[in-house]
């Protein structure tokens, strides 16, 4: 017998199944059960749909007990970042100008995958508006909490997502990641969150952030996260920018042998600084790829801060699709939202295109870098998660997020695939996250090293029995 059924990963799920052991019925009352104990505390989610996903849990129950499972993720719960267009439910974006009236009659590739092969979709969860920044806070849907401790932020704009998560209200959960919206959430919940190489997850309508934002998975283990990079790498043509599909099961090559392989590990990018604590529990953590047979040298990549040339990319690109509101409807969006879409007003054409030759330089150092290296190991995150409802840790000294998470956003420019992997905790308790990026295209290496850290150094995930007072 099988104990909480919501602190199983996927793939146990998956066998549990095919041997009978449980049903997708069972595995999905459950996991609503926690929702309704939990989210009013946690607030991960936008839109619940215990109904819709009752009856598809049903369907796959058949499915099962017929031998004939739909696809690789049949009956596996699943929760849609607020991003991705959804058949029958809205799309909020975090926004209050934004309407809940229609629905939508088309998903969203990565969503169309998910039916596809038989996930049973819980509902949306929540984002920042229109995913502009690395916490979770909106003007539609309040402050989303970090279930280690409701005071402080889960990091964002995936931090519904690696909430729910982190707290068992689903095993998966897909977002996006502009410039470390997987990696800075999971890193401040203790999860797995990977963002493949640009292209290998098709995506339609490309969003404000470009050919920097990728579609990924947020999961309570590697091999899961394997699992759903299977299915959303499949191939669709509303993606002119997606790469030839492989046609490849991320789990059946997962091996976890890192012996021979070259890794850099820098611990500051060159430029960054970094809390002491979270420094530690780094270095502690580097010590195990040394262990693992990889030859680990403390090196860093070359580059300097790339915050403006993120910056002049990524807010002329959001000013170029949020330009349309008036004034008046300003007035009812996230202020650090409005001053963004000013920002990027303001980028000229030779600025743009500045930035983007700034950008290819930045992608060709990398790609000699790796000529010598296999990978690069960083932190994810140089401080522990602060206060929720705060965008910064520090209000008097930053104005906003660009300034606190300088690990994540360089690699969105290279378009490279980057995994953030739970490495500890700190001394106040407080999860810590190390990021592992690997050349363009090697998602299968970034996959098999964090499988060999996640195997090394089992994930730990909150206890949540003190919430159900609150």
């Amino acid at each position: 017998m099988l104990n909480d059924l919501t602190e199983i990963s996927a793939c146990a799920l998956l066998s549990a199944y095919q041997a009978k052991n449980t049903s997708p019925v069972e595995v999905i009352r459950a996991v609503f059960k926690k929702v309704s104990t939990h989210d009013r505390s946690l607030n991960a989610f936008r839109l619940v749909d215990e109904s819709m996903a009752l009856s598809e849990a049903r369907k796959s129950e058949s499915r099962w007990h017929k031998g004939e499972p739909l696809g690789i993720l049949d009956g596996v719960p699943v929760s849609v970042k607020d991003v991705f267009s959804t058949k029958h439910w809205s799309t909020r974006w975090g926004s209050l100008l934004t309407t809940n009236k229609s629905e939508f009659n088309e998903d969203a590739p990565a969503v169309a995958r998910l039916r596809e092969e038989g996930a049973v979709l819980i509902g949306k969860t929540n984002t920042s508006e229109f995913h502009w920044k690395t916490v979770t806070d909106s003007p539609l849907t309040g402050i989303t909490r970090n279930p280690w401790n409701l005071d402080l932020t889960p990091g964002g704009s995936c931090g519904g997502a690696s909430v729910a998560v982190a707290s068992g209200m689903g095993p998966i959960a897909i977002g996006t990641d502009g410039g470390g919206s997987i990696r800075v959430p999971a890193a401040f919940t203790g999860v797995f969150g990977f963002k493949p190489t640009f292209g290998r997850v098709p995506q339609f309508p490309v969003g404000a952030f470009g050919t920097m934002a990728h579609v990924g998975p947020i999961t309570r283990s590697v091999e899961d996260a394997a699992l759903v990079l299977t299915a959303l790498s499949k191939p669709d043509i509303r993606d002119w920018y997606a790469l030839p599909y492989l046609n490849v099961d991320y789990r059946e090559n997962l091996g976890p042998d890192l012996k021979g392989k070259k890794i850099a590990f820098s611990p500051d990018l060159g430029f960054v600084q970094v809390g002491k604590s979270v420094a530690k529990v780094v270095k502690n953590g580097m010590k195990l790829f040394s262990e693992l047979g990889a030859h680990v040298e403390t090196v860093d990549p070359g580059f300097s801060d790339t915050r403006d040339t993120f910056e002049k990319l990524g807010f002329s690109g959001i000013y170029q699709t949020l330009k349309h509101f008036t004034p008046e409807e300003k007035k009812r969006m996230d202020q650090g939202l409005v001053t963004v879409v000013e920002l990027g007003k303001k980028v000229t054409l030779t600025e743009y295109l500045e930035a983007n030759r700034n950008r290819e330089s930045l992608g060709q150092l990398m790609g000699k870098f790796h000529e010598t290296f296999d990978l690069l190991i960083t932190p994810t995150v140089p401080i522990p998660p602060f206060l929720a409802g705060q965008d910064v840790p520090e209000p008097k000294n930053q104005e906003r997020w660009t300034e606190w998470a300088p690990f994540s956003y360089p690699f969105n420019l290279t378009r490279q695939p980057a995994a953030s992997v739970p490495c500890g905790f700190d001394a106040d308790g407080h999860p810590v996250g190390l990021q592992i990026v690997g050349p363009l295209f090697s998602d299968q290496l970034v996959l098999n090293a964090s499988r060999a850290f996640e195997l090394a150094r089992p994930f730990v995930f909150p206890d949540l029995g003190a919430l159900k007072d609150l």
